[in-house]
């Protein structure tokens, strides 16, 4: 990948001296990392330590961007590219890393980003660096504070378009939490952290490294206003951390790295212009998923024809007037037919199998030409199509998949997979009743592809979609077949299809649904 030519930046020669200041490590540990500034060279008085990871999903006034799930990067040619674009942001404590990151994201207009915070691999503590970290005299600043080889590990992965698990981190215990968080993959992942660019592996990962650079004054107010309102501190503990670890590893570490960026962002968030010439950048890289969204509807599509039972029936469940009792008939009554449809694209065997009637005549016919047919429901809603797949499909096989949004971070998770054994063998039928950007969907069709089920094998089929959800789901996953009674125009800026079905798990099992419900990501177990 080119980097910018006009930004290039030249490695610092030197070498790294330690701190005996109870980070622990000896030099061993530091050969992989880059060397540091030497001693001749004045330093800028800068600060730094760990920053609270934010949450990778971003909102904005027109639309939401999803950074856990998949697709990977795609060319206009609809095949995977070798890697995901990777961009590296480097700067110091409250620097503004995260609202730069934050900024690139919405102006690059891509649907699918990993935001991934190098505060999430910081080392697990032994009890006697518990009590240093309890007293302000750890240094959380120094490089043997993080797992480089988890690191290094993990985002090798996700630029494969492979999934990940990610530690949490828990600043107030100074631990990892027992649960890890799931990713699958990316096609834009931005990392940032105090020490983006102090790993040789971690740079060779990087497809473009961008430094933030602000003054050392607004960073420090930041820091204190942070580390006393967010994580309970008091300030002299702020500033006796600040003076013993945070100044010194910054000037040692971490702004000597600023000579290997590609572009140096001053001020942060507020430079627009600087901005602008990174999303450029990458726009000029890589195809975008967003450029396919008016084009028309791709062959993969297969929308059940609108005969007058079909339409009066969707007039029926539209209605926002129709009853419960109706609104769950006519749904069955639909799904019947959405199944039938989705039955017919399955193959069968290329020879006439002739079979014997009981007259003892001879019938030229067809046959299932595969190993087994599995359904895959994405909770809530999905999970009301297994009895008309269970009532055409003798004896199939039903596996569950819950991808809900985190009401505190506002970032979809996936909380529940249950998959029948040997799905990789499989010919899978995953329903969903409603898919308007496609999130839900996308992320669970990553899934199967991560438990070996073959991309063609794959039948999404739901009652109704948004055209901004058939584009993302055909864009990013070419081969799955897509099956729907409707699709919709217009997806609104809550997300909701438009004219659309309403909430359909809600009305379903006649629950309520809160002001800033979304069509596919409310979800939740019916149990």
């Amino acid at each position: 990948m080119n980097s910018l030519p006009a930004y290039s930046g030249a490695r610092i020669s030197g070498c790294w001296t330690l701190r005996s200041d109870g980070s622990g490590g000896g030099e061993g540990s530091l050969d992989r990392l880059l060397p540091s500034v030497s001693s001749g060279l004045s330093a800028r008085k800068r600060t730094t330590s760990q920053c609270k990871s934010e949450p990778p999903l971003l909102r904005t006034s027109k639309r939401t961007i999803y950074t856990a799930g998949r697709p990977p990067w795609y060319n206009e040619h609809g095949t995977q590219s070798k890697d995901a674009f990777v961009i590296g942001l480097c700067g110091g404590s409250a620097s503004g890393k995260t609202t730069v990151a934050r900024k690139i994201i919405e102006a690059l207009d891509v649907p699918w980003v990993v935001l991934l915070s190098m505060d999430s691999f910081y080392k697990v503590l032994s009890p006697e660096q518990q009590v240093l970290a309890a007293s302000n005299d750890y240094n959380f600043d120094h490089p043997d504070a993080f797992d480089f080889d988890l690191l290094t590990h993990t985002l090798r992965k996700l630029k494969q378009g492979k999934s990940v698990k990610i530690p949490v981190y828990d600043f107030t215990t100074h631990g990892r939490q027992k649960e890890w968080k799931t990713v699958y993959g990316a096609s834009v992942i931005i990392f940032e952290g105090i020490m983006s660019f102090a790993d040789k592996q971690l740079l060779q990962l990087l497809d473009m490294k961008i430094f933030v650079d602000t003054d050392s004054d607004i960073r420090l107010v930041r820091r204190l206003r942070r580390d006393i309102t967010e994580r309970g501190r008091d300030i002299e503990g702020v500033i006796k951390q600040y003076n013993k670890f945070v100044k010194p590893a910054f000037e040692q570490y971490i702004e000597p790295t600023m000579r290997l960026a590609d572009i140096v962002v001053p001020r942060g968030g507020g430079n627009m212009v600087a901005i602008d010439l990174i999303v450029q950048h990458v726009h000029s890289q890589a195809a975008l998923a967003s450029a396919h969204q008016a084009q028309p509807l791709p062959q993969t599509l297969s929308v059940l024809e609108s005969t007058p039972q079909v339409r009066g029936m969707h007039t029926i469940i539209r209605n926002k007037e129709t009853s419960r009792d109706e609104f769950i008939f006519y749904s069955k009554r639909l799904m019947r037919l959405l199944i039938e449809r989705a039955l017919s694209f399955l193959p069968s065997q290329v020879r006439v199998r002739v079979v014997q009637t009981p007259q003892g005549e001879d019938y030229e016919g067809k046959a299932f030409h595969g190993k087994r047919i599995t359904g895959v429901s994405i909770l809530r809603a999905g999970e009301t199509m297994e009895p008309a797949l269970r009532a055409v499909c003798k004896d199939v096989r039903i596996g569950k998949i819950l991808i809900q949004t985190n009401q505190d971070t506002g970032e979809p998770e996936l909380h529940y997979l249950r998959l029948p054994k040997d799905i990789g063998e499989d010919h899978v039928i995953l329903m969903d009743c409603t898919v308007s950007t496609g999130a839900a969907a996308m992320m669970a069709v990553r899934v199967l592809l991560d438990h070996d089920v073959q991309e063609d094998k794959i039948l999404l089929v739901s009652l109704l979609m948004a055209e901004m959800g058939v584009h993302s789901v055909a864009y990013a996953f070419p081969q799955v077949k897509i099956i729907t009674t409707a699709v919709d125009k217009k997806v609104n800026d809550l997300f909701h299809i438009i004219p659309g079905i309403g909430n359909f798990g809600d009305r379903y099992f006649g629950t309520d649904a809160p002001p800033d419900w979304s069509d596919e990501e409310m979800d939740e177990p019916s149990c």
